[in-house]
């Protein structure tokens, strides 16, 4: 589409541009680019260190000898017109570079302004909800897509549920519940993320009553996704922990998007938890965890345990796993569903990450614009694609 300063896609510098390619995440997002883009693709790593990116373009160059020459930008995160530049020079820009809600709206206003696509891994409700009322308008009049949470956090949860919703009937209320099984390591950034939002409650329910206040109704129908109780599942075979996460949120923002969710929609989503003892371990843990949060000390003291940037080793990623078990029922019909993969903290997380900007960057989509969800910008493209890379989306069983 055309944008307000006259290009259309494809007439920039760089299809894609991925911004703190030299952290953990970033480099497994740089190696999967580099091992997958398809020929021709003009893409760049962007960052604040040279010299860091400069090692890292050799050793993708070494790795995967003739795919093309990378680009390389010096941006940072705290010099807004470094980041201006950055989002001119890109169909689209994926950036890995949090806490977001520190690092990440300086980035989001450039890419709106320049209606540049610009997707991000956050799990920050906060940063979701204030990016939406601060940059959701400009990003309409310029056609920038901005699509948060293009990693583990949400796009397993999201596309499962739109997966399993397309094999439910049409036009009757659904309720869909999720189950997550892993193990797993988060990551240092997604761990810095979720203990910077367990310190911010009261500033995460201002933002969400901000959105509240400048999201239109929605009219005739409705779409909601309430934190369930901890209950046993006998679908799930197991304890079912609710997980008040940003995965509901984006969830229900897809059903609001689309008709096809039907007339009344309902996702919980939980953890699945074998055992009542680890279970009850699990939300002691979690409280004790709300708790301590709420003290800066504290938060220092658990931030020094798992750094942005680090991660556990190759092989120990080997070994890891994830599984999100859905149960969808409409219409009189069950239907049970799964997602499946490797390591989801790193490996997937990255695969996925790639893979949603390689689709906003080159594939047919439905026009969109503005902050809008995995699902909604890229529906059965982005499924296709992870199921190509080898996630596992089935249908366990149906009746």
């Amino acid at each position: 589409m055309d944008r307000l300063d006259g290009t259309v896609r494809g007439q920039r510098a760089y299809d894609i541009v991925l911004f703190g390619a030299t952290g953990f995440v970033g480099s497994l997002t740089a190696r999967y680019l580099a091992a997958h883009a398809p020929e021709g693709c003009r893409w760049a790593v962007a960052g604040r260190d040279r010299a860091k990116l400069e090692r890292l373009r050799e050793r993708l160059a070494a790795d995967h000898p003739g795919r093309g020459e990378i680009g390389l930008i010096e941006a940072r995160a705290d010099d807004p017109e470094s980041l201006r530049e950055l989002a001119r020079s890109a169909d689209v820009v994926a950036t890995a570079v949090g806490p977001y809600l520190w690092y990440g709206e300086p980035l989001v206003a450039a890419c709106a302004e320049a209606g540049t696509d610009c997707i991000d891994l956050t799990g920050e409700w906060e940063f979701v909800d204030l990016m939406y009322v601060r940059h959701d308008a400009r990003a309409r009049e310029t056609g920038a897509r901005l699509v948060h949470a293009c990693g583990f956090d949400c796009v397993p949860a999201d596309l499962g549920v739109y997966f399993t919703v397309a094999r439910l009937p049409e036009g009757v209320p659904l309720r869909v519940d999720g189950f997550v099984r892993s193990n797993g390591m988060f990551s240092g950034g997604t761990f810095a993320s979720a203990l910077n939002a367990a310190s911010r409650g009261r500033q995460s329910l201002r933002a969400a009553r901000q959105r509240r206040l400048h999201e239109p109704r929605l009219v005739g129908r409705r779409a909601r996704s309430p934190v369930g109780g901890p209950r046993h599942s006998r679908a799930a075979g197991a304890w079912a922990l609710p997980l008040p996460l940003l995965d509901g949120q984006v969830v229900a923002r897809s059903a609001r998007a689309l008709g096809r969710y039907g007339p009344d929609f309902r996702y919980r989503h939980y953890a699945a938890i074998a055992s009542l003892p680890v279970a009850a371990g699990s939300v002691a843990a979690a409280v004790a965890m709300l708790g301590l949060a709420q003290l800066p000390a504290a938060r220092r003291w658990f931030g020094g345990r798992i750094r942005p940037g680090d991660g556990p080793d190759e092989e120990r990623r080997a070994r890891s796993w994830f599984s999100l078990r859905f149960v969808g029922e409409g219409g009189g019909r069950t239907v049970r569903t799964e997602v499946s993969g490797g390591d989801p903290g790193y490996d997937e997380t990255a695969k996925i990450f790639a893979e949603s900007a390689l689709c906003l960057a080159f594939d047919e989509l439905p026009p969109t614009s503005g902050q809008v969800t995995p699902a909604v910008a890229m529906g059965d493209a982005l499924l296709a694609r992870l199921q190509a890379a080898g996630i596992r989306f089935r249908v366990a069983e149906r009746r």
